[in-house]
């Protein structure tokens, strides 16, 4: 009975519509999903031109390089370079990319594929689907795979049981992965014949342990084996004297005697390939009942292998996910819709950006440097180990410590750390349809274009953009590129009809959602009518031949097409006129400005050549350059006034935080305040009610009491004399014939205690307050008022107000 597991969730999952991944089917040659040239050979070579520019090729290496197999690794370039690829695919791969990043910051997954030799597992399945028996290491290889797929369910369980989030955080991988399907008995089936090593066990049938019992008793008797037979090495005067079969043109003997012996070896040795042959063959016959199975299997880790590549790439290197817009033209002026993706999208579309690209880097320029700083770095604890090997061998000779200067290294690995690549930044508006960027050679303009149109390729193909920040960027259905180093630039624009010939191409094929990268536009003929071509065909770009076009150039002229159409924006590479070296930074909304005669002035070029040089130049051109400078200036000034005002509001806010908090603390402390005045004053006014009352009691019981001694007196009038003679024997009822004879005197009259109520509005005088207060409530059944003191009211008798 064959047993299958399968991951069972209550997870729901509504937010999530992507198509299932696709398993690539196994067919009778090594998997392979694409290909270089199969995948792009129906494109133009123009394309194909393009990213050679770019070195996307690198690219791709360098993101296969990251995958566990040799499988994964191949697919990876395959479909890095699958050209023919959607908006939704696009999308679809990012996904991926940052479900596979969640599960490695996760940690607990053990997404590593290098345990698994995919190629023998397909091999298997060739061989499987052929009737020919598989190979012991290709069994277990098939094991690897199923006992892989068996952890991935396993781990997505724990993941999914210590927080259900995380199934939606994995998604769209975890909808993969909890739909793997493997027979677990073909595990146990596998490991019953095969070792480890691959090797088929002994165990594995009565007759094969009975062959191999027999080859190792027969091998016991052996003297010496060549090519599988017994043999006698003798010297060349005792060969001459024994009959038997010379193998060798030395002293190697078959003996006649040994000729029976070494024909019952081959005899049990080839029943032992037999005996082997047949578990293989019935073991086979198990991997084919489950061929299918094992077949989607291997289609998905190999996807989950090419996954995992691209965010292993992505967290390596510091990249972001990009927020993918899709837009669609709705006419030559109309306004540009667009949908996006990503985290970020909503916040950064808002921004009306076409392009959001902060501090992003070339990533041939950051593999380079981290390599570089790599090597480095292993120079250096390689010349510390082979100075302790010198020493504790007693060989480090005082001339020999010269050999290894470990300062020098160092110092070569603090260069290193400090000439870290310089990210640049990309903001082009919805609006910009063209961007020229001017400045000098060996500025950075072509390491800029070559950045913009490779992060277009990784965004579209899946991967993170190397940028520090989030990023925004559009779907481009291709990249055209006339772009290269200094000395390709120099070759291919030999002839001014090869450049024209290949810009003409990348018009002809460009689309409304190309990117198209122009170096140095109009270059290789006459100045003037280099500058009006390329004039003209960036106007062609910006009315309908691209999404986004980006140019080079050393033509000023090209810079006054912003001033004229919308559609245009400039830029320019910073020059450093003070150390005489470019900065590698682009400065947006201003074009640049020519340096050759102001550097040749610092370099000490006499000055009538320069004078002669500015005459030559011409005043107009100079003007150009003195509005340049000021524009320059005046957006070093805005800048200053813009970072000064950040400050400021970062000023304001913290101070406005502060002052709500204080007012907040005084607020309470004034309520608290007034509680414990209130709370105090009704405690004392209750404790005076209360004592009033105690003496009103006491003075009744003495009038009764002064009462009754009067009658006893045969009707002598009640005189205060009588009264203090009465009580003089006792003290306490003195006190408190005073104390009723002053409450008497306090206590309002009859006439005042009937007095009238006063009327809602009326102003009175609180007692306990000291001040007065507002009626606003008269309740004439208890012969009380509620009055309002500022914030506080209270209800009071008649006796506490006047």
């Amino acid at each position: 009975m064959m047993s299958y597991a399968r991951i069972s969730t209550s997870v729901s999952i509504t937010t999530f519509t992507n198509p299932k991944f696709a398993t690539p089917k196994i067919g009778l040659k090594p998997l392979a999903l694409l290909n270089h040239s199969d995948s792009v050979k129906t494109k133009s070579s123009v394309v194909l031109d393009s990213l050679k520019l770019l070195e996307w090729d690198k690219v791709c290496d360098s993101v296969s390089s990251f995958a566990g197999t040799a499988l994964g690794k191949k697919e990876t370039k395959a479909q890095l370079w699958n050209l023919d690829r959607t908006y939704e695919d696009s999308v679809r791969l990012l996904e991926e990319t940052n479900a596979a990043v969640e599960m490695l910051k996760y940690g607990k997954f053990g997404f590593d594929f290098h345990s698994l030799d995919l190629l023998l597992v397909d091999y298997a399945l060739q061989h499987a689907r052929r009737g020919l028996p598989v190979e012991g290491s290709e069994a277990m290889a098939v094991v690897a795979l199923l006992e892989f797929s068996e952890a991935l369910q396993s781990n997505l369980k724990a993941a999914i049981k210590e927080d259900a989030e995380w199934y939606k955080k994995f998604m769209p991988l975890s909808e993969m992965i909890s739909e793997l399907v493997w027979n677990r008995g073909l595990i146990k089936t596998i490991l019953q014949v095969v070792d480890e090593d691959g090797s088929v066990k002994d165990s594995a049938s009565s007759d094969l342990r009975r062959s191999r019992d027999q080859v190792r008793m027969l091998e016991r008797k052996e003297v010496s084996n060549i090519n599988g037979r017994f043999c006698l090495n003798l010297g060349t005067d005792q060969a001459m004297n024994i009959n038997g079969l010379l193998l060798t043109r030395g002293n190697i003997l078959e003996p006649l005697s040994a000729v029976p012996l070494n024909d019952e070896l081959q005899q049990a040795r080839a029943s032992v390939a037999k005996a082997e042959a047949e578990v293989l063959s019935r073991l086979t016959e198990k991997i084919r009942a489950d061929l299918e199975q094992i077949e989607n299997l291997l289609g998905t880790l190999v996807q989950l292998d090419m996954v995992h590549a691209r965010a292993s790439y992505g967290l390596s290197f510091g990249g972001a996910s990009p927020a993918l817009l899709f837009f669609e033209k709705k006419g030559k002026s109309s306004t540009d819709e667009f949908s996006s993706s990503g985290n970020v999208a909503s916040q950064l579309s808002k921004r009306e950006w076409t392009l959001y690209l902060p501090k992003v880097y070339h990533p041939l320029l950051l593999m380079q440097h981290r390599e570089n700083l790599r090597k480095a770095k292993k120079d250096v604890s390689n010349a510390i180990a082979e100075i302790k090997r010198r020493k504790m061998q007693g060989l480090m000779a005082q001339k020999q410590e010269k050999d290894i200067d470990i300062p020098s290294l160092e110092f070569q690995v603090t260069k290193l750390e400090q000439a870290h690549p310089v990210p640049v930044d990309f903001f082009i508006a919805h609006k910009t349809r063209v961007l020229v960027i001017t400045g000098p050679n060996t500025g950075g303009k072509t390491i800029c274009l070559k950045t913009l149109g490779l992060a277009a390729m990784m965004a579209k193909s899946g991967l993170h953009v190397l940028s520090s920040e989030s990023v925004q960027i559009p779907w481009f259905d291709y990249v055209f590129a006339d772009v290269g180093d200094e000395q390709s630039l120099t070759q291919s624009l030999s002839t001014f009809s090869g450049h024209l010939k290949q810009i003409s191409e990348i018009r002809a094929q460009s689309t409304s959602q190309s990117l198209v990268l122009l170096d140095e536009v109009g270059a290789g003929t006459n100045p003037l009518e280099g500058a009006a071509l390329g004039m003209s065909l960036l106007e062609s770009f910006a009315e309908d031949g691209a999404l986004l076009t980006i140019a080079t150039t050393h033509h000023g002229e090209l810079k006054t097409l912003k001033y004229s159409n919308d559609a245009f924006e400039n830029a320019c590479v910073e020059f450093d006129e003070v150390n005489l070296k470019p900065t590698y930074k682009i400065l947006w909304g201003i074009p640049g400005r020519s340096n050759a005669i102001n550097i040749s002035e610092r370099l000490g070029l006499p000055n009538h050549v320069l004078e002669n040089a500015r005459q030559l130049y011409g005043a107009a051109s100079a003007e150009i350059n003195e509005v340049i400078t000021d524009m320059e200036r005046f957006k070093l000034h805005f800048q200053e006034h813009v970072c000064e005002a950040e400050n400021y509001l970062m000023l304001s806010r913290s101070l406005h935080e502060s002052i709500l908090v204080t007012k907040e603390k005084v607020v309470k402390h004034g309520s608290d305040r007034r509680l414990r005045m209130m709370r105090e004053i009704s405690e004392a006014a209750a404790v005076a009610r209360s004592i009033l009352h105690k003496r009103a009691r006491e003075f009744r019981a003495i009038e009764s009491q002064s009462l009754q001694l009067t009658s006893s007196s045969k009707g002598q009038p009640l005189t205060s004399t009588n009264i203090e003679h009465i009580t003089s024997d006792n003290s306490e009822h003195s006190v408190a014939t005073k104390s009723a004879v002053a409450i008497d005197d306090v206590k309002p009259s009859h006439s005042e205690k009937r007095r009238d109520l006063p009327k809602v509005g009326d102003l009175v005088h609180v007692f306990s307050l000291g001040k007065q207060a507002t009626v606003i409530d008269v309740e004439p059944s208890k012969e009380e008022i509620v009055v309002q003191a500022g914030w506080m009211k209270m209800n009071i008798l008649l006796e506490e107000y006047s």
